[in-house]
């Protein structure tokens, strides 16, 4: 069988071979037969050379698969780009809270404090500055913040594509950081949300932030709360803040040439601050000016018009004194209304003409004596008779120290503490034409000299206050008992801790001029204590009330007729004694202090409108050079006092007619320049009934609360206000 097919050889197809007549063969004629025209293409690229003919088809193939694959591969590049930057912008939204517990953290509360004329003091808080909004600021500073920052802030969606690509490409071209492509949106989110890393995460969260906040607010609330937000440099958070700093100016009164600058800040807030660097500031300015007259928004006139008028920078900032106001407001919050979560506004007692007064006449003195004088500081209080501060200066520079010397400093008084020990004497039986001996006197181990050495032998207590007379200051304690003494001081509104002992009369007991002056409040007003305030009322910037002062029932804390009696006694000071350069015209009294070696020099004194106290002195004790009380203080004193009396009509001190008119004293004083007349032989002024000197005097029935109309009698609070024509002889006899 097998030799029958062959003998076992295989036999293979082939082609254009001999045929072997038993085998399978193929020939040409078996083959397909192409068209003509496939056969003449064939010969006509059969004609070419082979090998060019390969080279230029392999030139052409590769051209279009280059092309081919680098757009394909594109492609596939951004399809895997754009599922990663899904999968990464997912994974970072699962580390965010959910978006259904987003919301604006609240801004950090502003205190607006302002005068009693709704002139504004200062804005403290984190921000420095009271929330405004667009429709209270002026046009121009949202105009130049868009303009320079984000101008296509009302088309986009949170995101600009086209400002991102065009920073992106400005800064390949430039080779750095030329501009960003972050939109005011994501500005706000960032500042809003997120710590100020730069991280992928943190971008990444912006823009889903920015994204929320143009779905959940209209472009003009994202743009406003940005702009009560963001920082404008030198501690300045917002516009109102930043206008104030910069400008003195509210935002609602800024001008083209002061938005520009502002806006021009946002870009390098603390290198831009004009009060770093102005020159840098101003030529900001005029780049953002620029771009506000390309994108149409202002036109050629007013370009030049605002190159032509920069912005004037504010000559002085946080060097008012009062700052030293607004410390003390910002220290009595917490109590009169607990944590402040929330704007709010605080109408103060202060007045900003009185304050302007007050700073005037200390910082003078100072700048013109100082180092003849050897003082580096001062302090004055002004206080009204219902004990309402209207002028407080803590120093002679808040911007150079903060330190309040007003209400913190705590001073000797000197001689300006010897009303209370004559009044505790007077409390005691003694009258202001009672006769001491002048003359050097030893108490224990302690034996106090007059100022200038020199003694005057009998005089009365009127001429010893007025002359100051350190020996009868300390007879008096003596008599009176040190104890009273303290007491009396106490009574009329000391807070201080009194040290009991003798020197006590000649003022070693550290006070402040606050509480000193306050003190003597009393004997302006006809013998009630001072309730002591600076706060009026507080309320939201909507108007609701969550303080109001309502005035206490003050005790008379000193009878009337005393009242009279150290009016009498201390208007000589200033008419003859140791505070005649105080005197401008009204009836006025009050008490020199000169301290050891001069370290401290105090005037406090009084009309029946306003009890004012000044010391100057230094911060570290060291003496003073020819400054006394009688002089740097009073001068001070009478300037201060001038201008803020200056058109009102005099008003009488409380008592002083009554005791001067009296025959009677008339006959004590001239029995009194006899050194024979016997003391105890002197005739007695008609009194009332004496009451326990230890204790506050009572109120008077006609001081009390009238059930008809609720009102409390309370002496007049203003600055020139009328005061009781009453005398003290009828308010002894009851008429």
């Amino acid at each position: 069988m097998a030799a029958k097919r062959g003998g076992g050889k295989r036999i293979e197809p082939s082609f254009g071979a001999p045929s072997s007549g038993d085998g399978l063969s193929v020939s040409s004629d078996d083959r397909i037969v192409r068209p003509a025209k496939a056969k003449a293409r064939g010969a006509k690229n059969a004609a070419e050379p082979r090998g060019k003919s390969a080279r230029g088809a392999k030139r052409r193939r590769g051209g279009l698969g280059l092309f081919g694959r680098a757009i394909y591969w594109g492609l596939v590049l951004c399809l895997w780009g754009g599922i990663a930057g899904v999968g990464l912008m997912a994974y970072y939204a699962a580390r965010m809270p959910s978006a259904t517990t987003w919301e604006i953290p609240d801004r950090p509360p502003n205190v607006k404090i302002v005068a009693v004329d709704g002139m504004l003091i200062a804005n403290r808080g984190a921000t420095g500055g009271e929330a405004v909004s667009l429709s209270r600021m002026s046009p121009y500073i949202p105009q130049a913040v868009v303009a320079i920052e984000d101008r296509r802030f009302y088309q986009h969606f949170g995101v600009d594509p086209l400002g991102l690509g065009r920073a992106v490409f400005q800064n390949l071209v430039r080779g750095r950081v030329a501009q960003g492509g972050s939109t005011l949106t994501q500005q706000l989110a960032k500042n809003l949300f997120l710590k100020p890393e730069r991280t992928l995460e943190r971008k990444v969260q912006e823009v889903m932030l920015a994204l929320w906040l143009e779905h959940e607010h209209t472009k003009d609330e994202i743009l406003e709360m940005y702009l009560n937000r963001v920082y404008f440099g030198s501690g300045s958070y917002g516009v109102e803040a930043a206008s104030r700093r910069y400008f003195g100016v509210s935002a609602k009164d800024v001008s083209l040439s002061q938005a520009a600058l502002l806006a021009g800040l946002l870009k390098a807030p603390s290198r831009l601050s004009p009060a770093r660097d102005p020159q840098a500031a101003e030529d900001r300015a005029q780049v953002v000016l620029t771009a506000m007259r390309d994108q149409g928004v202002i036109a050629d006139k007013e370009l030049a018009t605002a190159i032509s008028t920069p912005a004037a920078r504010a000559a002085s900032y946080w060097t008012g004194s009062e700052n030293y106001v607004a410390d003390r407001v910002m220290d009595a919050l917490p109590e009169l209304v607990g944590e402040v979560n929330s704007d709010i506004v605080v109408e103060t007692t202060i007045d900003q003409t009185l304050q302007h007064f007050a700073e005037l006449s200390i910082r003078t003195l100072i700048d013109e004596n100082g180092a003849k004088n050897k003082v580096s500081q001062g302090a004055l209080v002004s206080i009204d008779n219902s004990g309402a501060i209207r002028a407080m200066v803590g120093g002679r520079d808040y911007a150079t120290s903060q330190f309040d010397r007003a209400s913190a400093a705590r001073r000797q008084p000197g001689s300006a503490f010897k009303p209370f020990v004559y009044q505790a004497a007077l409390e005691q039986g003694a009258r202001p034409d009672s006769v001491r001996n002048d003359a050097p006197i030893t108490i224990g181990k302690w034996k106090p000299e007059n100022y200038d050495g020199k003694y005057f032998g009998r005089v009365t207590l009127t001429e010893a206050l007025s002359k100051s007379l350190n020996s009868v200051a300390a007879q008096l304690a003596r008599e009176a008992g040190v104890d009273n003494v303290i007491e009396v001081a106490h009574r009329m509104g000391i807070n201080s801790k009194l040290d009991r002992n003798a020197s006590i009369a000649l003022g070693t007991s550290d006070v402040t001029p606050l509480e000193l002056t306050a003190a003597y409040v009393p004997y302006a007003n006809g013998g009630f204590k001072a309730d002591l305030h600076v706060v009026k009322r507080i309320t939201t910037p909507k108007g609701e009330v969550l303080y109001d002062f309502r005035a206490t029932d003050t005790p008379r804390v000193v009878r009337a007729d005393i009242v009279g009696m150290m009016n009498s006694m201390m208007s000589r000071t200033i008419e003859a004694g140791t505070g005649k350069r105080a005197g401008f015209g009204w009836p006025a009294a009050g008490k020199t202090g000169t301290t050891q070696n001069s370290r401290d020099a105090w005037f406090v004194g009084y009309t029946a409108n306003l009890t004012t106290g000044v010391w100057f002195g230094n911060d570290n004790g060291s003496p003073m050079k020819n400054a006394t009380g009688g002089s740097l203080a009073t001068i001070a004193w009478h300037d201060f006092m001038a201008a803020a009396h200056e058109g009102l009509q005099p008003v009488k001190l409380p008592g002083v007619e009554f005791y001067r008119a009296q025959p009677q004293l008339d006959a004590i004083i001239s029995s009194s320049e006899d050194p024979a007349a016997p003391e105890q032989q002197q005739p007695a002024l008609p009194m009332p009934p004496s009451q326990p000197a230890t204790q506050p005097v009572s109120v008077r029935a006609d001081d009390q609360e009238n059930p008809a109309t609720g009102a409390i009698r309370r002496p007049q609070a203003e600055v020139g206000g009328t005061a009781s024509s009453k005398s003290i002889l009828s308010i002894i006899l009851g008429k």
